[in-house]
């Protein structure tokens, strides 16, 4: 528009439209005002007449103002054309409205009665609108409500805008009248100036020149002939061309072929990277011509080295993260202070080293506390196993001035990243630190192992196939490393001591050495779990050649389950001694789980004794009969002498410690030579089988061999058939063959209730002495006789029986009906009798009293070997152990 032709025509049409929106604008304005005033009026009518109307203040003042106002509203709302009748309380609240959803509500605005009737412009739900507000009042004059008559603006504007089309067209005829007089004048002078203007041309290619060399993007064209038609200052300056390169060919400007084969080429790449000495550019290239220019092609040239470093940088890190990620996966799969270890040094090479190893004080590895400065090499990884590192196991002394006394010491990280440089390392060992430069091994890092700020050990990296040495950023992935295998290594250090303290714990709470008895023979295997667990079994001897078998178990495991196992089974041996009825025993020792559990609570210890199980058997080997009962245990496994297998009905008690239900008890006769199979439910129970197929499999192992197979044989058979691959609890097994005592080693005789009938049975008792070869022992037997039979007579009731078991003890039992037991006090001066229980404990080994369905029975026992208080040959020395003074004997 700067040409003549252009400027006349500019000229023309400005005036044209300035005319033609005036006359518009003016006859708009106008008619806008008029209509304006005209919906003020009508609005005022419409709201003074509905205002004064008969009975609309009435019906303001009525119980239900909009049933009668909201139809007269509607009615003349649509006679006047106005969009809007709201009739409304004092209070602002809405009688009318076109929207009946609306009634009900608050006004908008402050809702009170206007003083006199006044039009305004205000927002309405309807929109904006012109708003007529009229009072409402009663004959008195007080105000009763409002009506408020709106018509929209939009509705006023409509009329306008009904009359614009005209008005518009008129104007589009008188421009197009205008336009075409103005473009034929203007044609002709464009034809004489041809519509260019030499200073608005030489600004255009002055601001076009000025963004082509300000651009940190390089633009070159290439003409159809392969020469350099521009190249603004960035390429010059990437592809360092010469300061006459611009007309010169392509091929002759010295740059890389490959490039040099992309700009004379037809290829349209994008981002296509090509080197330009050490710079990486970016190159895209289109043709020219399709977009109205001359044949030839324009490249845009990016450098991205700084982007390729930075990719470079990127992927390194993303790298390390990768492997860190990756260990932490990898590093303490188990709570084994070597295993750790070494998934430490598998973890490191050789995405991060070539070798790497672990050394640990040697406290450290047996789970105590370390201390010392000598180490143990317990892992060691390498990509090579032709290596001159120490070897796994050797006992390593630090000397003072190498990386790793340096690092023990101070709890740091020491980076030697040249190891030829010899810096003080190979103090060490200097023939080895020759050998390993020699090997090829250039750097290394040696980080402490460092845990709640206690050093455990040292871990080394070392590289030698891997070119670049180490730097800073790979001292942070070792740290990072070992920081988290170091948490792991002290988990299972402190597992370690646990489950050393908890073994031996378990070993020497469980028994070492069955005792001696003929009763069974007894064979036993206990197979703890990787974590230590609470079951155990016992072989208790019993009064009158009778055995206590029991076995047990203890929920969870570690040192509580272990230590809760020592407690049941120190009660089971002291319920024992009071030789206590199966079902009585389990009683007393869920009473005794309850109350402790109790205590525990009450103090805050979580450390329940509930959840244990309890299997307690007695065999009488006179008898031959089995009395059982059982805590939740599973029931024993019952091998008869021809080899068939049963599982006898046991009733179930609940576990100790529930507490509410009574145990029963259950008697099996036995013959000689049958096998009881006592064990926990880990024998028969694992993650991959239920306790049927447990049982079933038992039942195989168990099948078959009768009293041919020992029980040291049954045992190893049951395990090599039932043991899983790895356990998770522990097993423990108890195979008990029974043995019955020849009737010829027992003697019973019935005594009459009266003290005369006491020495016939002494003479009996000696006679029978006599044929077991036992006279030696007679004064003994019959001293305690006397004292046992009399106390019968006289305290007891009938029937009073005695018998004589010839064991590896001599047993003497004195049965009545009374249920009254005889204890030891010590007896007055003046006192004639109450000696007599004095001197049986004084005679025999052991006595005691137990408690039958009929009465009791008081019985003592005289060992037979020599020792203590017996003779040289067994037997005990009359008057032994009695005190010189009798006034300070025990009285019964």
């Amino acid at each position: 528009m700067r040409s003549v032709a252009g400027q006349v025509l500019l000229l023309q049409v400005v005036g044209v439209v300035v005319l033609i929106a005036a006359a518009v604008a003016t006859l708009v304005l106008e008619a806008r005002g008029s209509n304006m005033r005209e919906a003020r009026d009508r609005a005022m009518a419409v709201a003074e007449t509905f205002a004064e109307a008969p009975g609309t203040a009435a019906a303001m003042v009525s119980a239900d103002p909009t049933k009668v106002l909201q139809p007269r509203a509607e009615q003349i709302r649509k006679e006047t054309d106005v969009d809007l009748i709201v009739a409304y309380s004092p209070d602002g609240i809405r009688y009318t409205h076109p929207d009946p959803d609306r009634i009900g509500e608050p006004v908008r605005g402050s809702g009170e009665v206007p003083k006199r009737p006044h039009t305004e412009i205000e927002e309405t739900t309807q929109g904006l609108a012109v708003l007529s507000l009229v009072p409402v009042t009663t004959p008195d004059g007080s105000a009763v409500g409002t009506v408020g008559v709106g018509i929209t603006v939009a509705s006023v504007s409509g009329v306008v805008n009904r009359q614009l089309p005209a008005l518009l067209g008129g104007a589009a005829v008188a421009l197009a009248l205008g336009t075409v007089g103005s473009a034929l004048v203007g044609r002709r002078l464009r034809r004489q100036t041809r519509n260019l203007d030499p200073a608005e041309l030489a600004r255009m290619y002055e601001h076009h020149d000025a963004v082509l060399h300000a651009a940190r993007e390089g633009v070159l064209i290439v003409g159809e002939d392969g020469r350099l038609v521009l190249a603004n200052d960035e390429t010059r300056r990437l592809l360092d061309l010469p300061a006459d390169a611009q007309g010169r060919r392509i091929t002759e400007l010295g740059l890389d072929d490959d490039l040099v084969e992309l700009l004379t080429s037809t290829r349209s790449p994008t981002d296509e990277v090509h080197l330009a000495g050490e710079r990486v550019l970016a190159v895209s290239v289109r043709p020219t011509d399709p977009y109205g220019g001359l044949p030839g092609s324009v490249a845009t040239l990016r450098d991205t080295t700084e982007l390729e470093a930075l990719s470079v940088r990127a992927e390194a890190a993303r790298t390390r993260l990768k492997l860190l990620y990756d260990a932490g996966v990898r590093i303490g799969t188990t709570l084994d202070v070597v295993r750790t270890a070494e998934e430490l040094t598998e973890a490191a090479v050789p995405r991060f080293s070539d070798f790497a190893s672990v050394d640990l004080l040697d406290p450290v590895m047996r789970g105590e506390e370390p201390v010392g400065l000598e180490m143990r090499r317990i892992a060691l990884s390498g990509i090579r196993d032709d290596h001159p590192l120490y070897p796994l196991g050797r006992l390593i002394s630090l000397a003072p001035n190498t990386p790793q006394a340096f690092g023990f010491a101070s709890g740091r990280t020491v980076l030697e990243a040249k190891l030829p440089a010899f810096s003080g390392w190979q103090e060490q060992d200097p023939a080895l630190a020759e050998t390993i430069v020699a090997h090829g091994i250039h750097s290394l890092i040696t980080v402490p192992i460092m845990a709640r700020g206690i050093t455990l050990g040292m871990a080394s990296f070392w590289r030698s196939e891997k070119p670049e040495p180490f730097d800073e950023e790979d001292v942070s992935v070792a740290e990072e490393l070992v920081a988290r295998a170091a948490v792991c290594i002290d988990n299972a250090r402190r597992f370690t001591r646990e489950h050393t303290t908890a073994a031996t714990l378990q070993r020497n709470l469980l028994p070492g050495e069955l005792p001696e008895q003929n009763a069974l023979e007894v064979a036993h295997r206990y197979l703890p779990a990787k974590a230590v667990g609470g079951d155990w079994f016992d072989v208790i001897p019993l009064p009158g050649a009778r055995v206590a078998l029991v076995v047990g178990d203890v929920t969870g495991h570690g040192l509580p389950a272990v230590a809760t196992m020592g407690r049941l089974r120190t009660a089971i041996h002291n319920f024992a001694a009071l030789d206590m009825a199966p079902d009585e025993l389990l009683a007393g020792l869920d009473d005794l789980v309850i109350r402790t559990d109790e205590n525990q609570a009450a103090v805050g210890d979580s450390a329940q004794l509930t959840g244990a199980t309890c299997l307690y058997a007695v065999y009488d080997p006179v008898t031959g009969r089995c009395t059982l009962a059982r805590a939740g245990h599973p029931g024993p496994a019952v091998v008869r002498p021809d080899g068939t297998v049963d599982f006898p009905e046991i009733p179930a008690g609940p576990p100790l410690g529930l507490g509410g239900l009574p145990f029963e008890t259950a008697e099996l006769r036995l013959p000689e030579g049958s096998e009881l199979v006592l064990f926990t439910d880990g024998l028969v129970e694992s993650r991959d089988r239920d306790i049927d197929t447990g049982l079933d499999l038992l039942r195989g192992a168990l099948s078959g061999a009768g009293a041919e197979r020992s029980p040291e044989a049954t045992c190893q058979a049951v395990l090599d058939t039932m043991l899983p691959a790895e356990h998770g609890d522990d097993i423990a097994l108890l195979v008990a063959r029974t043995r019955l005592l020849d009737p010829g080693q027992v003697a019973d005789w019935e005594v009459p209730n009266d003290p005369a009938a006491v020495g016939r049975v002494r003479a009996s008792c000696a006679r029978q002495l006599e044929e077991w070869g036992l006279d030696v022992v007679g004064f003994t037997t019959e001293l305690i006789l006397s004292e046992l039979i009399t106390n019968a007579i006289r305290y007891g009731s009938d029937p009073i029986r005695v018998r004589l078991v010839h064991d590896h003890s001599l047993i003497c039992e004195v049965s009545d009906g009374s249920s009254t037991s005889p204890h030891l006090r010590r007896a007055a001066t003046t006192d004639e009798g109450g000696r007599g229980l004095f001197l049986v404990a004084q005679m025999a080994q052991r006595w005691g009293t137990r408690y039958t369905a009929g009465g009791k029975i008081i019985w003592a026992e005289q060992a037979l070997r020599p020792g203590s208080v017996d003779g040289v040959d067994g037997a005990p020395v009359p008057g032994a152990g009695l005190p010189a003074a009798w006034d300070d004997v025990p009285a019964l």
